[in-house]
């Protein structure tokens, strides 16, 4: 970490943004004009923004700088589109006919850089350090684990960026979040989302682009911190970015956007993205990780959660006022009782997959579960891939063949059941433990109730037909 004095000290972010300033706005209240390193598309928010283009006679600026994906609406029953619905086949023809007509790459259904957008570009090297991502989808936040600032945009701003490659935002401010001490043996990087949304709100990061630091940060892989980062949009925050390190070039390594790079030059380009000593953070906050455990949400917003070993908690007991009102709703909603024990409740579905928990580590943590047992009578398990990438791979790891002997359905890759879209969708009432990021109301079907937790849980869980951890099981 360089070491500076005086104002010559910046944080990654000030790097990052001063690199991209094309134009600063007119006074401090004005944005900025930045330039964009990488944009990414996908059929949900795209066609709207294609319109506008063709409207105004403009062309996409920088095709190349572009990547489509088909994701959100997919099928992933492995049948194309033979069953999609007729909005998901609208949106990915429109797509495909947009792409084509632009000269915009797209990762076609099936093809073998398919998946979720959040999840290709890092396994293709697209994300790089030190730059400027955004897509229409506000868990871009994810592209920051290395060391990038990436975050969501709207319809109006995708149309921006496609005719300028620029986009017009004020500088948000920077916060470090400091996670001290070592969490528990085997605690995943989502059980550390989970339990800093729990401390901290979802309205600590409004505003901010936050940072992460911190021995437990250091010794995540690219994977786990992609989750951290993924998350990081629950806590209200515009991005979540971590220093880009060894462990980021280990990854970025030979990726097919980065195997023809001058490597050295690249490495040391991206290394230097990191925050100087010293560097002045507009909030600065410690969280103390020692005492983390497994984590799982009982409410209907991310940060409404307890440890797996915990209880719903009752709304009687708090102090009136938001917060109380929110807990008596999402009881209401969830169909919960205050004092239940978290390991008594029930589960009809489980749902592995999401750019949250998708990657092959991921599906890792959940076969390593699995092997040798049977998902519980009654309980459906649908395991999601991020990627073709992802999938091809867990295939050859033979995590495929432990999925299915469990009983548990392997898909095709998608976003699924985490925006509950085309077949993959969950039943009113039907609870789901889940690995995505959001447990609002209808997020995952109309009516249904989601339990939000990590790979590990999620696998457990679909053992014992009740929310349960993997050292549930070796008491039963």
């Amino acid at each position: 970490m360089a070491v500076l004095t005086g104002t010559d000290a910046r944080t990654m972010l000030d790097k990052i943004w001063d690199d991209h300033l094309v134009a600063a706005g007119a006074t401090p209240a004005e944005p900025d004009l930045v330039y964009v390193d990488m944009h990414y598309l996908h059929e949900i928010t795209s066609p709207q923004a294609f319109g506008g283009l063709a409207a105004a006679g403009r062309a996409v600026r920088r095709p190349d700088l572009t990547f489509a994906t088909e994701d959100h609406n997919v099928p992933t029953d492995g049948l194309g589109l033979r069953n999609a619905s007729v909005a998901a086949r609208e949106q990915i023809i429109a797509l495909r006919r947009n792409a084509g007509r632009s000269g915009v790459h797209l990762a076609q259904l099936g093809a073998p850089d398919q998946g979720i957008v959040h999840v290709i570009g890092p396994e293709q090297g697209l994300s790089q350090p030190g730059s400027i991502i955004v897509c229409g989808d506000s868990h871009t936040s994810t592209h920051g684990a290395l060391g990038a600032l990436a975050f969501g945009i709207g319809t109006s701003d995708v149309e921006h960026v496609l005719a300028t490659q620029t986009i017009r935002l004020r500088r948000p401010r920077s916060m470090l979040v400091e996670l001290c001490g070592r969490p528990r043996a085997r605690l995943t990087s989502k059980d550390l989302a989970l339990n800093l949304l729990a401390t901290l709100g979802t309205s600590a990061g409004q505003g901010f682009a936050i940072e992460y630091r911190g021995e437990v940060v250091t010794t995540l892989s690219t994977e786990a911190r992609m989750t951290l980062c993924n998350m990081t949009i629950e806590l209200g925050a515009r991005a979540g970015m971590i220093a880009p390190d060894t462990v980021t070039l280990d990854y970025l390594r030979a990726r097919p956007f980065t195997a023809q790079v001058d490597w050295d030059e690249a490495a040391a380009l991206w290394l230097s993205y990191c925050s100087d000593e010293g560097a002045a953070y507009d909030r600065h906050v410690q969280v103390d990780v020692s005492g983390f455990a497994p984590f799982v949400t009982w409410g209907t917003n991310p940060a409404q959660g307890v440890p797996i070993s915990g209880f719903v908690p009752d709304p009687a007991s708090m102090e009136d006022g938001p917060s109380r009102a929110a807990a008596e709703r999402a009881l209401d909603y969830m169909g919960l009782a205050p004092g239940t024990a978290m390991r008594d409740i029930r589960i009809d579905s489980v749902f592995l997959g999401s750019c949250t928990n998708s990657r092959i580590e991921d599906l890792l943590e959940a076969a390593e579960v699995l092997v040798g047992r049977r998902v519980a009578e009654g309980v459906r398990m649908l395991v999601v891939p991020g990627s073709e990438a992802v999938k091809r791979r867990a295939e050859e790891l033979g995590l495929d063949a432990v999925f299915r002997a469990s009983g548990a359905q392997w898909r095709s890759s998608g976003c699924s059941l985490c925006v509950g879209l085309n077949n993959d969708v969950a039943a009113r009432g039907e609870r789901i433990a889940s690995t995505s990021n959001r447990n609002f109301e209808g997020r995952q079907g109309a009516g249904a109730r989601t339990h939000l937790v990590a790979p590990r849980v999620a696998a457990a869980t679909a053992v014992a037909g009740r929310l349960a951890s993997p050292e549930d099981l070796e008491r039963l």
